[in-house]
């Protein structure tokens, strides 16, 4: 059973909200939406990395709000002037990505309820092995 809102989700549409954002900048693209998950890559490059060449948390962080906010606003009826804003944001970073790489965060609702959602986004390396854990929480607000 699919958790979104709308059951004709598809990713360009996804993909359009990025436009001129910090997610088209940090060349983050959706690459998968499913009944529960929404899937999206950044590259480990110039816009991405700290000075020593590894991937920066702040950009993990980025990516996984980003995967977390789409998902959570795509659960919610825009016509009811509804819209999911981020409240807390944790992230424990467990291995570093290097430059030239891409990483993946995959987001998963934990609770889907009507004043607060909570998500879990995990990012893993071309290895499929976990660069970093994140629980966000997003507050839902009237924007009447």
């Amino acid at each position: 059973m699919s958790i979104w809102f709308h059951e004709n989700i598809n990713l360009d549409d996804i993909s359009r909200q990025g436009l001129g954002t910090s997610i088209e900048h940090m060349g983050i693209e959706f690459t998968e939406i499913g009944d529960d998950y929404l899937t999206g890559t950044m590259p480990v490059d110039h816009r991405t990395i700290q000075p020593i060449g590894i991937l920066h948390g702040g950009s993990s962080c980025l990516l996984a709000e980003t995967l977390g906010s789409i998902a959570a606003n795509l659960c919610l009826d825009q016509l009811e002037k509804k819209y999911a804003v981020g409240m807390n944001i944790n992230t424990s970073h467990i291995k570093s990505a290097k430059q030239g790489e891409v990483v993946t965060g995959t987001a998963r609702a934990i609770h889907l309820g009507r004043s607060s959602q909570v998500w879990n986004i995990d990012i893993i390396n071309q290895k499929q092995q976990l660069v970093s854990t994140t629980k966000l929480t997003m507050s839902i607000i009237s924007i009447r």
